[in-house]
């Protein structure tokens, strides 16, 4: 998405409300992303962008820090592809990966060469709407492992509407990868809908509202139905700095027949509540920060169960010192059910990592990122309270280097070291493969 750094008219009402409409949705669809899923043992593909309209990327967003490198290519797509507002994309990756330390289940550590050829098409939906496909067919060289085929769906909507912007995003994940949460191969369907607005009240102050669905379903595990909604006010400051207060609430539904409450004859189901604040802040055209932070009060219907109160909180850097560099610093806790481990209520997870992307010879991009992250599985459900921690410590290298205007490729290595309280899922992996990827 190109990105003015020149000054922006911010006394246009409009053009802040659009900015926030774009910066908003891109959140949303990165924060359903990164926490409605487990982590896999499988070295991770390169990030794809937010999916966004054509509406969206012509909207300012005065917090992006990060420009794309070298200038953009126009490559127009064949005519087979348009049908009048409707334009196709289609892209297909393949990934070749060799990986020790893969766990096949538990406490079953295993050398595996993983194919992965993952077809796809993207429709423009005109401007307002876009929905992209994907499956993945996933073949291992070794045959304690099952070959899979995963699927993977989203469709996003944005537009305005008198004085409102409103946008809705709805992404579907069916998987059986190998989860570092559960030791090994996994059924796993995550259904994620999310529905946004915002409104600007006068120059400086305005609000953001969503509502959001979670469906995890993960087999041989617990199944859970997340409801919630979480409301920000605004305060603009100047156009660089604004300031929210954001309150919210939501329902759990647990699968009781899945659930060491449901065995026990507790009822697994939660309730809770947030207050946060943050700040965003442009400081300079190269450097940004976010910074949010509050309280969740988590409340169980298991007989005999306290409330939880736990801190949540959010940072995030961005700094482009060059043209060719981009640094990334950031740190998350979250609170939510726990789906992978059936003898605790709930799961809190603490996670910081750094990222450095840089231009190389001005056509290649190399990658480096590391990550540490603890889970804490907590319960108090009388006799069978139980807790766990699983710690995990990664590192990622990936250099791409594009080719004949539309594809990439990639080579990449990966080093995971996964620690846990219970036994069986420990384990360390090292990784090595290459990656190409055409895109039109």
């Amino acid at each position: 998405m190109p990105v003015n750094l020149k000054s922006t008219n911010w006394s246009s009402a409009p053009v802040w409300r659009d900015g926030i409409l774009a910066t908003l949705l891109a959140i949303s669809l990165l924060a359903e992303s990164s926490l409605t899923a487990a982590p896999t043992v499988i070295a991770n593909q390169a990030p794809p962008p937010p999916l966004t309209t054509e509406w969206q990327q012509d909207q300012p967003n005065e917090m992006d820090v990060f420009v794309p490198f070298g200038e953009a290519t126009p490559n127009p797509l064949p005519e087979i592809f348009r049908y009048g507002p409707l334009q196709l994309r289609p892209h297909a990756d393949y990934r070749f990966l060799y990986g020790s330390g893969i766990e096949a289940s538990p406490s079953n550590q295993q050398a595996t060469i993983i194919q992965e050829l993952s077809p796809g098409i993207l429709a423009d939906l005109g401007p307002h709407w876009v929905l992209n496909y994907t499956p993945t067919i996933r073949l291992y060289s070794n045959h304690q492992f099952q070959n899979t085929v995963d699927h993977s769906i989203a469709l996003t909507g944005a537009t305005r509407y008198e004085d409102w912007t409103l946008g809705f995003s709805h992404s579907s994940m069916l998987t059986t990868a190998p989860l570092a949460e559960t030791g090994g191969q996994t059924e796993q369907e995550t259904h994620a809908t999310s529905l946004t607005a915002s409104t600007a009240f006068n120059q400086r102050v305005s609000a953001d509202f969503d509502m959001s669905q979670v469906i995890n379903l993960v087999s041989g595990f617990q199944d859970s139905y997340d409801w919630s909604t979480l409301d920000w006010l605004n305060y603009q400051f100047w156009p660089r700095l604004n300031f929210g207060l954001g309150a919210g609430g939501g329902y759990v539904k647990i699968d009781e027949s899945s659930s060491a409450a449901g065995q026990n004859g507790q009822n697994g189901d939660q309730t809770y509540e947030q207050m946060q604040a943050r700040i965003n802040w442009r400081a300079t055209d190269k450097i940004s920060f976010q910074v949010s932070g509050g309280l969740e009060d988590r409340q169980f219907m298991s007989a005999g169960s306290s409330d939880s109160l736990d801190p949540v909180y959010g940072a995030a850097i961005a700094y482009q010192p060059f043209k060719v560099t981009q640094i990334s610093l950031s740190a998350n806790r979250t609170v939510s059910s726990s789906d992978y481990y059936v003898l605790a209520q709930q799961s809190e997870t603490t996670i910081f990592s750094v990222n450095l992307n840089q231009r190389l010879l001005k056509e290649f991009n190399l990658g480096l990122s590391a990550s540490y992250s603890t889970t804490d599985f907590n319960s108090t459900f009388g006799p069978l309270a139980s807790n766990r921690t699983d710690k995990n410590t990664a590192f990622n290298v990936r250099l791409s280097h594009p080719f004949f205007k539309r594809g990439t490729w990639s080579v990449f290595c990966q080093y995971n070291d996964n620690s846990s309280t219970q036994a069986g899922l420990g384990y360390q992996s090292n990784q090595v493969g290459f990656e190409v990827s055409y895109n039109y």
